[in-house]
């Protein structure tokens, strides 16, 4: 008879906004890997979502630079959960159709300074070098349940996916060192999540055009 593996966690009570990102560092130090997916969720206006999306964001960067150690292997690796079309908004990827330009004018027109913080936190973690990160940029969430199957790599706005799929990826990624400096578009699909992530790993293509 084979038994489940159990596994458990030991909450941590922060405030993104409030903690000091040595009090996060202090959190960090001994990890393997550190997630990122933290949101205003739209509530407070520009400044909450620019406290939140992008001065949080950089302050867990800051943090984990702040862990100490030698090299890159001393520091936990970042997964960092964005979102598909964040990007300089002068440069439109060649992939993109008429269908994908009319989906990305209508989120910049509905949600600026979210699409806005997330492209300036998401350009200031590209620079970094002193530590392995990884961007996951999900398209629409929906709360549909999981498929376990996604279009991963230079997809297309139109589809959606389930926050379940989203969740599966993140899962993936914990074990792919290799897929670090990349960010990574993931919308519904129908390839295994895995096969498809690793497929774009094994590309080295990020869709991050900062």
């Amino acid at each position: 008879m084979t038994c489940p593996t159990l596994l458990s966690a030991t909450p941590l009570l922060l405030s993104l906004e409030d903690a000091s990102a040595q009090q996060l560092s202090d959190a960090f130090t001994s990890q393997d890997v550190v997630y990122f997916s933290a949101g205003a969720g739209g509530k407070g206006g520009e400044e909450r979502t620019k406290k939140v999306d992008y001065e949080g964001a950089v302050k867990v960067f800051d943090a984990i630079e702040l862990v100490k150690g030698d090299g890159v292997s001393k520091k936990p690796r970042l997964v960092l959960v964005s979102a598909i079309d964040v990007r300089d908004p002068e440069r439109i990827p060649a992939h993109y159709n008429a269908d994908d330009i009319a989906v990305s004018k209508r989120m910049r027109a509905a949600i600026p300074a979210y699409m806005h913080w997330k492209y300036e936190a998401d350009k200031n973690l590209a620079k970094r070098t002193s530590f392995s990160w990884t961007i996951l940029r999900p398209g629409g969430l929906t709360n549909e349940p999981g498929t376990g199957n996604a279009e991963v790599g230079r997809t297309h706005l139109t589809k959606t996916i389930s926050r379940d799929d989203v969740a599966e990826a993140l899962a993936v990624l914990v074990d792919r060192e290799d897929a670090a400096g990349l960010a990574i578009d993931i919308v519904g699909g129908d390839a295994p999540i895995e096969k498809g992530l690793v497929t774009a790993i094994e590309k080295g293509e990020t869709d991050f055009l900062g």
